[in-house]
């Protein structure tokens, strides 16, 4: 009789992978509309039934038009945007391609108790399993607990699903399986740090070109200010 074929360990189930694999699942990645970090991403793309989270020092660098590509592709249900700190122009998100139509912001800090109603409703959504991909910019300082919370909340939810959290807690753990930290790379450019994945560690980061909001002359200029920048000023921000 001929010998029994022994198979590979990460061949007999979508959550095995070796160490120098990028983990598989048994549904595929959203598309994120970059082809490089797509091919970082285990799956070939944002992750579905889980959460990502992005972590960034301040809002406004680049998060919305990173994002833009995989939020059009799932608006044949409804995008919601949980909390952005800033206002988001109509014409703006019309210009990425989103239907205004299918968008929905929900906005808590306001009320007295600001956070707790936001984590609730968010993880009400996630629950729903009906809404094409989630957007929600996390209170600060948030347990791990409620994190963990949110993570099994998203396993009902087939879609992608974002967290966007501080810069600061890139060091403590968390539940969510992809972490990623982004930072302002120049005009119109993100640079992506992998915080953690399923997967080899990557330490260098990524560098995408994001569509343009500036007019050529004002990208120009923004150029020339980052060259002319001193080594040590440039070296600060990396």
């Amino acid at each position: 009789m001929p010998a029994r074929q022994r198979l590979a360990p990460e061949t007999l189930h979508p959550s095995l992978w070796l160490g120098h694999q990028l983990g598989r699942r048994g549904d595929s990645g959203l598309p994120s509309g970059f082809a490089a970090l797509d091919a970082e991403l285990p799956g070939g793309g944002w992750p579905r039934a889980c959460l990502t989270e992005l972590l960034q020092s301040r809002a406004g660098i680049g998060e919305i038009r990173l994002l833009a590509p995989t939020l059009v592709r799932t608006q044949t249900r409804h995008v919601m945007l949980f909390d952005p700190p800033m206002q988001l122009a109509a014409e703006v998100l019309q210009s990425y391609g989103l239907d205004l139509d299918q968008v929905l912001v929900v906005s808590t800090r306001s009320r007295t108790l600001p956070g707790t109603d936001s984590l609730w409703s968010l993880e009400q959504t996630l629950k729903s399993g009906h809404v094409g991909a989630v957007v929600a910019w996390l209170p600060p300082r948030l347990r791990a607990e409620r994190v963990r919370r949110l993570q099994l909340a998203a396993h009902n939810h087939d879609g992608a699903a974002f967290v966007i959290r501080e810069i600061a807690v890139a060091d403590r753990p968390s539940a969510s399986p992809l972490r990623l930290s982004l930072r302002p790379g120049g005009a119109d450019q993100l640079r992506i740090y992998i915080v953690k994945r399923r997967g080899p560690p990557k330490l260098e980061p990524l560098m995408l070109q994001l569509p343009s909001v500036l007019s050529a002359a004002a990208k120009r200029r923004s150029d020339t200010a980052r060259l002319a920048e001193p080594a040590i000023g440039r070296l600060s921000t990396t």
